[in-house]
Order: C-alpha cells, then structure tokens, then sequence
C-alpha cells in the first residue's frame, strides 16, 4: 500500500468526505452482506466519534484519503465471496492500478473515478499469519492479510450513516464499524508494523475522545485482551508511547504539529498510561 501523508495538513477535508460517501454506497450494493464486512482504517475515527457534535475542546478528526474494508472468514468458507466480488462489479468498481500501472487486487476504485479507493483486508489463516501478504479471493479480488483483524469483528459498532452516496442519492444505513478497543489494537499493530504517523494519531484521537474517553476504550479493549494480537498491541504501547519523547508520541506531534509538541507528547503519554492502567 502506498505510504500515508505525514501530516494533518495534507489531509483535505473533501477526502473524508469522498470516503464517507463510498461507504454509504458500498453499503447499499453489499446489502445483507454488510453484517460479514468491518469498517476498519482512517475512516473508524470520525464515525466513532461525531464529527458534527464535537464536544468543546474536541478537535476534528483529521480524515482519511481511503475506506479499509475487512472481511469476515466465513465469506470465504461460505463461498459467498462470489456474490461480493460480484455486487462490487454491479456497483461500478473494479481493481485499481498502482503506480506502474498494474492491478492492484486488494484495491478496487469505481471505474468513473466517483469514489475514494477501497483496500480489503483479511484476517490471518491457521495456514498464513504473515502480516501484509495478499490472501487471493478470486482471480481479480484479492485482501491483505491483517493480524488482529478478527477482533474488530467481535468489538464491532453499528453506526447508522445518512447523507449522499457518491451518486447523488440520499440514503440511511447502519454499519459495522471496528470498535474502540480492536481499533487500538490495530493501529498499534500496523505503527508497529510501518511506524507511520497517521496510525499513532488515529490511535491517540480514538484514546482521547472516543465515548466517555480512556474508560470506555478499556472497557472495549479488556474482553479482547486474551487474544494474543491484543497483549502484542498492549507490548507496542507500553514500548512505544509511555516516553514523552518516544516514537508514539513524537509522531502524533509530527503529525499534528510538524515537528515536536511537548505539550501534545505529554498528552499522548497522559491518555496511553491511563489506558493500561485500566487494563490491569
């Protein structure tokens, strides 16, 4: 996957909204299939948490440039797959090119470039746990193989979205959305993965503001806790964000700020401690 803009700057705030509105779309085309999909990505932030009723001091969510789709393992048990792959088709979207002008099958964009690009994810196998490698779907569809991604399917959120499709229609939708806690682990999985700074600023927006706060992303996160790729997420934060000038919150700063932000690291290093002391 191309790399993510360094900075809340060159996020524009058209980009959210292009993507808000492929969801709302996607979601009426996948239809009885949405209850096996999970919105996970750049786009959880701003339907957790309202962006139109922003408590005072709550800062707007700086967007995304792309939707991230999970997908649930029984569509591949179940065979139903076919009928995705196919009702994407119907929509409108195929696979996108990448930079040389190759297919990208776990990237599909709409065909009259409507629509933000949208990534497939997947959780690991027994037999293929190896993070970012493409797990083939069909011959033109394909998802990228996410660790912790299941547990987005047991903390997910309905959230009902209205408003315009990328086609000018008006529609009213409920859908699955990655919840507090697997959110955290996600993106703690991925800063670890690529180190990026949207990934350790969507992780701290979530802390700071989702719900009731540090308390309700604890309740969220502590059923999960078991799992093995929530205790590794809980090892990247104890590592990564609990040192004012630790990778965590030094680029939470570099993306806010542009550079270092001691009173924005404090903030990070404040909101991570309380996480985990929940936790135990």
């Amino acid at each position: 996957m191309p790399d993510k803009p360094r900075h809340a700057s060159q996020y524009r705030s058209g980009q959210a909204a292009l993507v808000r509105r492929t969801c709302l779309y996607l979601a009426t085309k996948l239809g009885d299939l949405m209850d096996e999909v999970v919105v996970v990505g750049g786009t959880v932030p701003s339907l957790l948490v309202d962006q139109a009723r922003l408590p005072e001091g709550v800062p707007a969510h700086a967007g995304t440039i792309d939707l991230d789709i999970g997908l649930e393992l029984g569509l591949l048990a179940g065979g139903r797959y076919h009928a995705l792959a196919s009702r994407l088709r119907s929509a409108g979207f195929s696979p996108d090119k990448n930079e040389r002008g190759r297919p990208t099958r776990q990237r599909w964009r709409a065909g009259d470039g409507t629509s933000a690009t949208v990534d497939f994810l997947i959780p690991p196998t027994s037999t293929n746990r190896k993070a970012a490698r493409i797990q083939n779907v069909e011959k033109d569809f394909a998802a990228v193989i996410t660790p912790g991604l299941e547990l987005a399917f047991r903390d997910r959120r309905l959230i009902r979205i209205k408003g315009m499709t990328t086609r000018g229609e008006k529609a009213d939708c409920e859908i699955g959305v990655c919840g507090p806690g697997a959110y955290v682990v996600l993106k703690a999985l991925a800063f670890a993965g690529r180190g990026e700074n949207k990934d350790a600023y969507d992780l701290f927006y979530i802390v700071r503001n989702c719900g009731a706060g540090v308390d309700e992303v604890a309740a969220s996160l502590r059923p999960l806790m078991p799992d093995k790729d929530a205790m590794r997420a809980v090892e990247v934060l104890k590592k990564s964000f609990l040192d004012i000038d630790g990778t965590g919150p030094r680029r939470v700063a570099e993306f806010v700020s542009e550079g270092p932000d001691e009173a924005l690291q404090a903030d990070v290093v404040s909101h991570i401690r309380h996480l985990l002391e929940l936790l135990h």
